[in-house]
């Protein structure tokens, strides 16, 4: 989870070919009244969110009856966010990693971005947005994805076994 172009795609894409799982990026679930509002320069609003989280949802339902790993990608921003997503369950069922970046790195990653829906000049309301707590487990992205998918993954096993 964190804020657009904090690498959410890569880092997911390659942690679930990792855990042996499959990948889907959020993005894919939003409407396309969502998709336009967003383009256009506004950003989505609680009353948005609320029917993509539960799309969301039904999907970690649906993947989770399967047994395989699964690694979602979205924003989840805030707890609110999260808590929809999660639905009760604890950290052993689903774990957030918060990749976690300066405005500056990720705005001069959303600078070289092309052909994205999401425009660079939504960034500081998704940094605004953001809310931290114990529920998600920060991983800095300043380094490669792989750097950051072995500090996730040592993240999920450490606190699976503590």
């Amino acid at each position: 989870m964190g804020v657009c172009g904090c690498g959410k795609t890569a880092v997911g894409t390659l942690l679930a070919q990792r855990l042996g799982g499959s990948f889907e990026d959020g993005d894919d679930f939003h409407s396309d009244e969502a998709r336009e509002k967003m383009r256009s320069g506004q950003p989505l609003t609680d009353e948005d969110r609320r029917p993509w989280y539960a799309r969301l949802r039904a999907r970690v339902e649906a993947v989770r009856a399967t047994g395989e790993p699964y690694v979602l990608a979205c924003s989840a921003l805030k707890r609110d966010y999260r808590a929809w997503l999660r639905m009760g369950d604890g950290p052993e069922l689903m774990r957030f990693a918060h990749l976690d970046g300066s405005f500056e790195l990720i705005e001069s990653r959303l600078a070289a971005r092309k052909g994205h829906f999401m425009p660079p000049n939504l960034l500081a309301s998704q940094f605004a947005t953001l809310e931290l707590g114990d529920d998600i487990d920060p991983v800095d992205i300043d380094e490669s994805v792989e750097g950051i998918v072995e500090d996730v993954l040592s993240r999920i096993y450490t606190k699976a076994s503590a």
